[in-house]
């Protein structure tokens, strides 16, 4: 029941979220750091979840696999690759070197 309980309060929070959104007053959003903040917020907490995710195992900087996958998909993405294409060098190349590691 704790389970439900607390998806009931994480889906009200998300709507709260949504509605003090829509009431935020027009002139503020057309300032220009708030368009500038917007327009990077996403950027540098996407690059913080990436570096999290492929340099991190709990409180340890490791590099393994997921590094190597990371710097293909780099690669990829300065070839200019389709997304998909890029997501699948990655995949590869993190499981290649798993199964070639252990």
């Amino acid at each position: 029941m704790g389970v439900w309980i607390a998806v009931g309060v994480t889906a009200l929070g998300c709507y709260a979220t949504k509605l003090l959104g829509l009431c935020v007053p027009q002139g503020l959003l057309d300032r220009p750091w708030v368009q500038r903040l917007a327009a990077l917020l996403p950027v540098a907490l996407l690059a913080a979840l990436v570096g999290q995710q492929g340099f991190a195992d709990g409180t340890h900087v490791v590099l393994d696999a997921r590094a190597a996958g990371l710097g293909a998909a780099v690669v990829a993405l300065l070839a200019r690759a389709p997304f998909l294409l890029v997501v699948a060098v990655a995949v590869g190349v993190t499981a290649g070197v798993r199964m070639l590691v252990g």
